[in-house]
């Protein structure tokens, strides 16, 4: 099957950063970029949505949990190159932290699993995580204590 044309500009998209107690929640990612790997919930906004919806939407599509959006944690690039190296798209990834409600994870939509992983022990956990998910993971946590979760 032929790649997607590039498109012309970067594709706004959100992660769902879910914390529960002392673990994180990850799926592995079943599509381009990073397929295979470790990350948070997350895909496009959709045109009219806005940054919390896209993040609670995803997110249940994605795992089924359900939480309510906190606030923006941090914004990344995301791009997703051919075998040559050539970009087929650039994501822009809006990271927005959400306070679990209910739910366990079960993979679902574009996820090949999901599952609670311990927050401290991420960057050593061994799971073959996307690029930055330690570090934005560590944001949230932060951002998470000094709102007083």
């Amino acid at each position: 099957m032929p790649n997607p044309p590039t498109p012309d500009h970067p594709i706004p998209a959100v992660l769902a950063i879910v914390i529960r107690g002392d673990d994180i929640l990850l799926v592995r990612r079943a599509n381009p970029p990073d397929a295979g790997l470790w990350g948070f919930p997350g895909g496009k906004i959709d045109p009219g949505e806005t940054l919390h919806t896209a993040a609670l939407r995803e997110l249940h599509e994605e795992t089924g949990v359900t939480a309510r959006a906190r606030q923006v944690v941090t914004a990344l690039d995301a791009f997703d190159r051919d075998e040559a190296g050539t970009l087929r798209r650039h994501f822009i990834l809006i990271a927005v932290l959400c306070d679990w409600i209910a739910g366990e994870p079960v993979a679902g939509d574009d996820a090949l699993d999901a599952c609670w992983v311990d927050l401290t022990g991420l960057p050593t956990s061994g799971l073959p995580l996307s690029r930055d998910v330690a570090e934005v993971a560590a944001q949230a946590a932060a951002l998470r204590t000094e709102g007083g979760a």
